[in-house]
């Protein structure tokens, strides 16, 4: 079966029209994060940010150049601590959400 858009096309149109979802897949990275999945974390908060904010943008707001934080995103990249609660700190003003965690 041949697909007729490009699956990140179709993340990245959704995340503009659907603040739900938006607000739903920047949960769901952090969450990643949270429960050792790295990899899946960096992949889904990548797309979040080419989807709203931007690595540009992000860079100036985060005061990171826009490559290292591409890096820091990729499959084989290893943010530090410090440079990933600054990207989620920036993630969280850019969307007027604020992230708690809690023991269950």
């Amino acid at each position: 079966m041949t697909l007729t858009r490009n699956f990140k096309d179709t993340v990245i149109a959704r995340i503009g029209q659907d603040t739900e979802f938006r607000d739903a897949l920047l949960r769901e990275g952090i969450e990643c994060f949270l429960s050792g999945d790295v990899d899946t974390g960096k992949a889904v908060l990548r797309d979040y940010i080419n989807a709203t904010i931007g690595f540009e943008r992000l860079g100036e707001v985060t005061n990171t150049p826009p490559k290292s934080l591409m890096r820091m995103f990729s499959q084989k990249g290893n943010p530090q601590a410090r440079n990933l609660f600054a990207v989620i700190s920036q993630l969280q003003t850019q969307s007027g959400i604020h992230l708690e965690v809690r023991a269950v």
